[in-house]
């Protein structure tokens, strides 16, 4: 492999015009095609295949065709000043005037009117009207909007309060806006002390944002075939930046020390690409595996996420393998710093912070291990306490009229409004249908809990029926949960007297489905993560106890990433500062993208630093010397990579909607705890306490085992055999290339 990248580097560097040809031609294809891409569109896959409230989703849209229709809807809530209601007669008038113009605006399908339909509180200080329309709030018009928006102007010009709800009127969630934008701006900035050099701070800033750029047209391109949307393309974006400065940072950073060890441009560039070049393809590999990974989870979103982000990832490493030489043969000494411009050649220091990082570690290895573990592990204590659920218009800030219509509607109507649960009762085989749901209803209705049950509809062929039932307490509230459970426990015995069945669904429901089935599917995904981490760096690394130490490592900086997730996203310590008014559940989806996402940037990690030890290990330095030697080429690098992603992650922490908040804040923590406290300061007390023993392997497993040199040292070792400019003895046995 790295014969192969030496090649393709040195290639990139002579003809780097035809490269950057290539790369600007697929470009301007994908951004032809993506201007010319439909829009999205539902699919109509099931958000998860096999659960109850999914299924009951199905068995309404089989029995009640067009009842399940994806049009956008507004719920318009309108509150009477105090001491007033919504009855009187002034008040009454504008709202049936709302009602009246509203249902004969475009597109608008239906206009429930508050008081024909009995959405009156009962102390008459509240009401609220559906507006349904036959098109998707995406493709709703600026004139669909501005009238309705006219509408409930009029209404409030009367004197009521007047907020809105649901779909038609939600702004769309930006991905980060300028806090992303600050993001960025700090990577340039670590980036630019780092090198020392503006083109090579430049460089990789330069192609990760080509590499965005290529990813996020192609998924906009086949956003209409495939039913992706511009949430789907989120973590493709956030990942693609991150990595993609990262993987181009370590080329360039390799090619500035191959220059230092005499080596003229070209060669430097095919000696960059075949060492460093190996560990990108293989840590990517581990970031690719680790998202296309989340399609076993079963949750369509969650696979197309996780394979848009693979994509984006995979295009960031053939940038590093590619375009970065290409770019470097064009300034081949504009990256180098001014000082070794000033003196042409120069050398790796003997010492510097990161030596002398090791050297301190070294001296107190049981200290520094046991604070890493001990730190870490009272960070993932919260997150014992998860509670996974989707959070909705209560997690809105109240500056939000969508939270001020959620707050209405609970004053007016109880805290149960905002989430009723839908029941289908499947009555098929039933001699007696209405006697059967009525049977049903009155023992929903009994149930410890609900406040309310509507009126059964029947659908045309009267085999089954549709009502909803109000629970006394919140969406997320856990007695709304045990409310759900009693519910579906009385199915049993209704089923066994009557013959018929029902299931039940809703928004509500639909969390609790998904969050316990990503409950159940979170040990499972992480073992098999973990399990893959074992076996990819036993073959990397050539040891038993490296890849042991590395999983430990990993387990530990995601589960003090997600205890903070916990803390502050759900209890609340410190949300405001984040601009959280509303702790509440953890998104169901978090921590299956936490583990899966840590685990490949963890991978990244300990590849580029602990290649750089075995490196010097199988050289002959001592085990200590190795880990010094180790930090001393890779700490700088390493540390510089993990400051410009917890930048560019922290940047989607000021998007507004609360899934890309979480993420972007729970990915940041975990980057943070995972190169300073795990790889930094854990992994080099490990090795020291372990020796030789660390990079034990059985004879027999050593048989076995394919040989993959990561670093490419043979390719570092026969350069330096040609230049005299570093040591040239030869590597032992066990790290011959392939």
């Amino acid at each position: 492999m790295a014969t192969l990248l030496y090649r393709l580097g040195r290639t990139a560097f002579q003809r780097r015009w035809l490269m950057v040809l290539l790369w600007a031609v697929l470009l301007g294809a994908v951004g032809a095609g993506a201007a010319k891409a439909p829009a999205a569109s539902d699919d109509g896959t099931s958000f998860m295949p096999g659960i109850e409230a999914q299924k009951a989703f199905d068995l309404i849209a089989e029995r009640f065709p067009g009842s399940s229709e994806d049009g956008a809807n507004a719920r318009i809530v309108f509150v009477a000043h105090d001491g007033e209601k919504v009855t009187a007669s002034g008040n009454r008038a504008a709202i049936d005037a709302f009602a009246k113009e509203a249902a004969d605006a475009p597109q608008v399908s239906s206009a429930v009117n508050p008081f024909t339909a009995k959405a009156v509180s009962k102390d008459g200080s509240t009401a609220y009207a559906t507006v349904n329309y036959k098109v998707g709030a995406a493709d709703l018009t600026d004139a669909d909007k501005a009238a309705l928006e006219k509408t409930i102007e009029q209404v409030h010009d009367s004197g009521l309060t007047v907020e809105v709800g649901g779909t038609a009127l939600a702004e769309q969630p930006a991905a980060g806006g300028s806090s992303e934008v600050i993001g960025v701006a700090l990577a340039a900035v670590v980036l630019l002390i780092t090198f020392g050099s503006l083109a090579a701070a430049g460089l990789p800033l330069l192609t990760a944002v080509i590499g965005v750029g290529v990813s996020m047209a192609a998924i906009m391109a086949l956003a209409g075939p495939l039913g992706l949307s511009m949430t789907t393309g989120t973590l493709a974006s956030m990942l693609g930046l991150a990595v993609g400065i990262d993987y181009a940072l370590f080329v360039v950073s390799r090619y500035r020390e191959e220059r230092a060890n005499g080596h003229e441009p070209r060669e430097a560039a095919g000696l960059a690409v075949g060492t460093a070049g190996s560990a990108v393809v293989f840590a990517g590999l581990t970031v690719v595996i680790a998202l296309a990974g989340l399609s076993v989870i079963g949750v369509p979103m969650l696979t197309k996420m996780g394979l848009c982000a693979a994509g984006a990832v995979a295009i960031a490493v053939v940038i590093a393998l590619t375009l970065v030489p290409a770019l470097l043969g064009m300034w081949p000494n504009a990256t180098l710093s001014r000082a070794a411009r000033r003196r042409g050649r120069w050398n790796t220091p003997v010492d510097n912070g990161g030596s002398r990082w090791a050297r301190f570690v070294l001296r107190r290895p049981v200290a520094v291990m046991v604070g890493c573990v001990v730190g870490l592990g009272a960070l993932a204590l919260p997150a014992v306490h998860l509670e996974m659920g989707m959070p909705g218009a209560e997690s809105k800030p109240v500056s939000s009229t969508e939270r001020r219509a959620y707050d209405a509607l609970a004053d007016g109507f109880g805290a149960g409004f905002n989430g009723p649960l839908t029941v289908v009762a499947d009555v098929k085989g039933a001699h007696d249908p209405k006697a059967v749901v009525a049977r049903i209803t009155k023992e929903i209705t009994d149930t410890e809990g609900v406040v309310s049950v509507s009126a059964p509809q029947f659908n045309q062929a009267g085999d089954a029926a549709l009502f909803s039932a109000v629970p006394a307490t919140g969406p997320n509230d856990e007695k709304t949960k045990d409310v759900v459970r009693t519910i579906r426990a009385e199915r049993a015995g209704l089923e066994r007297e009557t013959g018929a069945t029902f299931e039940v669904t809703g928004a509500t429901a639909m969390n609790i489905d998904v969050a316990q089935a990503l409950q159940d599917a979170l040990v499972p995904y992480l073992v098999v993560i973990v399990g893959l981490a074992l076996i990819l760096l036993l073959v990397v690394f050539r040891s038993v106890l490296v890849p042991v130490k590395a999983a430990f490592g990993f387990l530990l900086s995601v589960l003090a990433a997600l205890g903070s997730v916990v803390a502050v996203f759900q209890w609340g310590w410190g949300a405001g500062l984040l601009g959280v008014e509303q702790a509440g559940p953890i998104m169901s989806l978090m921590p299956i993208f936490l583990v899966g996402i840590v685990f490949g940037l963890a991978m990244d990690y300990e590849v580029f630093l602990v290649s750089r030890m075995r490196e010097a290990y199988v050289h002959g330095d001592r085990a200590p010397q190795a880990v010094v030697t180790g930090f001393r080429h890779s700490a700088r690098v390493v540390a510089a990579a993990a400051v410009i992603m917890i930048a560019v992650f922290s940047g989607f922490v000021g998007a507004d909607e609360s899934m890309i908040k979480t993420i972007g804040f729970g990915l940041a923590v975990a980057v943070l705890f995972d190169a300073f406290v795990v790889r930094m300061a854990l992994v080099p007390a490990v090795l020291a306490l372990l020796g030789d023993k660390a990079w034990w392997l059985p004879k027999w497993l050593d048989r076995l085992l394919p040989r993959v040199d990561v670093e490419g040292t043979g390719l570092t070792t026969a350069a330096a055999r040609s230049t005299g400019a570093v040591d040239s003895e030869p590597l032992p046995q066990a790290s011959t290339r392939v």
